[in-house]
């Protein structure tokens, strides 16, 4: 399916090839008919990845005229339909607070503190291998070279205090204006500090299928007027999940060797995150659900979205980590085009 939408994208948007807009139709069809968890689905997920990226940097060699194409976003509406069931039946809901910023902040401190999902980062702070070193940063180049974008879709779409509040975490995440302050740019500037190639996107073939769905998840979720709500708890969820991860993941890095070329990003986000957890519990989530209180449900359905979501694919990349195998879908990366 991902590879008849690739085909699609290379014809011209204004006469889209019919025979190649039915097909994409239909192997779309087969492929969520067919699927047996969309979360883990290569093809789906690929698919939904591609069609998002045209919001973002675009696809080489893709006219930006596809970007809301119908049959773009008919493929999109499709997948996120059941990729948005998946979630609500799957993600543990916590029990809901009662609207409030201070009884809303205090669920989202409990629901992130008691979080049970594997630890990457201390596995990473002592045990891992250069070579797994390598592969933690090419699964989360995935998102974090566009760290922040997903979740500014949402500063349009909210008012009042929680704009506000998601306006101060956005221009911390994006350098306070200086580009080499970015936090994608100081990833990008880790990755090249060990090797790796920094372009956006290089490495999406070979990444597991619950890697591309966690970056598909907040692009949903932000790029949906009526889901700000599940966006502003995503990110609450994520900033207060931070601090400490990103402490080990520093400590790691140092333990193989690496200077602060290499260890900034971590170290930046220790003391960064610490100051934005406090910012999206109260002033971004606890504002949106007080000033919302119908929303209420869905900032706590993003949290514990990506608390599951992320913590499938921690298991999964530990899993093969402890086993002596690659956590990357395709372990061989050095065929990859540069």
């Amino acid at each position: 399916m991902s590879a008849a939408l690739l085909e699609l994208l290379k014809t011209s948007p204004t006469a889209a090839e019919t025979d190649l807009a039915t097909t994409l139709r239909e192997l779309t069809a087969r492929a969520l008919g067919e699927t047996a968890d969309i979360l883990q689905d290569d093809d789906l997920q690929t698919a939904l990845f591609l069609a998002y990226e045209l919001r973002y940097s675009g696809l080489r060699g893709v006219d930006d005229d596809w970007e809301w194409h119908p049959e773009v976003l008919a493929l999109c509406a499709g997948i996120e339909l059941e990729f948005e069931k998946a979630l609500r039946e799957r993600a543990p809901m916590p029990e809901l607070p009662a609207p409030g910023v201070e009884s809303v902040a205090a669920a989202l401190f409990e629901l992130t503190g008691s979080d049970t999902g594997p630890s990457v980062s201390r596995y990473m702070a002592k045990k891992a291998t250069d070579e797994q070193a390598h592969e933690f940063l090419i699964l989360r180049s995935i998102y974090q070279l566009k760290e922040a974008d997903p979740h500014s879709w949402a500063i349009p779409r909210l008012r009042s205090r929680a704009k506000a509040a998601l306006v101060e975490i956005q221009a911390d995440e994006y350098g306070g204006g200086r580009f080499d302050r970015m936090h994608s740019e100081l990833f990008a500037r880790t990755m090249r500090g060990v090797g790796l190639d920094a372009t956006n996107g290089h490495y999406v073939d070979v990444v597991p299928a619950i890697t591309l769905a966690s970056s598909n998840m907040m692009t949903m979720f932000g790029s949906h007027r009526r889901l700000r709500g599940a966006i502003a708890g995503h990110l609450a969820a994520f900033e207060m999940t931070s601090s400490q991860p990103n402490r080990l993941y520093g400590n790691g890095f140092r333990r193989l060797g690496y200077d602060k070329d290499v260890t900034f990003y971590f170290d930046e986000h220790v003391e960064a995150d610490a100051v934005h957890e406090q910012i999206a519990a109260r002033d971004l989530a606890g504002s949106l659900a007080t000033d919302e209180p119908e929303l209420l449900e869905d900032v706590f359905f993003g949290a514990a979205s990506g608390l599951f979501v992320d913590g499938l694919a921690g298991t999964q990349q530990l899993d093969a980590w402890t086993a002596g195998t690659s956590a990357l879908r395709v372990a061989d990366t050095a065929s990859l085009p540069a």
